[in-house]
């Protein structure tokens, strides 16, 4: 089991279906206010790691990538709502402040795309998760904690994928 210390897990997904099972898992344990940070190349599967994180979260909407209207919302049954930002296409953390993010953060989990673009705009305590692109099939995740939520929310997740804690 490749864990790297207490606050990160290395996650090896060698299909776009085993990155959306993943993701699912991911996005049953988001909470209202949670932050979840991606980072990688095009191509690296970080919209399709949304898409099981809006699924696993409870949302049927169908997630895809926000490159042009920067910010997706998926509704949940019960009236909450993800946001899913990418921002690819932000030049600084002053455009993305201008987004209003702690707004998002007060009403539903926020999942960013290329998040080390917009770094300083989030909250310093986040679940990051660096995407690599390894062959057609297969895609290296890495899972950083930052703060005791996330510290717990990876966890659970190491517990529920490898059966420890």
């Amino acid at each position: 089991m490749p864990i790297f210390d207490d606050k990160s897990m290395e996650f090896i997904s060698r299909s776009p279906e085993q990155t959306r099972r993943l993701g699912v898992r991911v996005g049953a344990l988001l909470q209202t206010g949670d932050v979840l940070c991606l980072s990688g190349e095009l191509g690296s599967g970080k919209t399709t790691l949304v898409q099981g994180i809006a699924a696993g979260w409870g949302s049927s909407d169908p997630a895809n990538s926000p490159t042009f209207v920067l910010v997706n919302v998926y509704r949940h049954p019960q009236g909450k709502r993800l946001y899913h930002l990418d921002a690819y296409r932000l030049s600084s953390a002053a455009e993305a402040e201008e987004l209003d993010v702690p707004a998002m953060l007060e009403s539903g989990p926020l999942v960013v795309e290329w998040a080390e673009r917009i770094q300083a705009a989030l909250p310093p305590a986040n679940l990051w998760v660096t995407l690599r692109w390894v062959d057609d099939e297969q895609r290296d995740m890495v899972f950083k904690a930052n703060g005791a939520r996330y510290l717990q929310l990876l966890t659970e997740l190491r517990r529920q994928i490898y059966g420890v804690p």
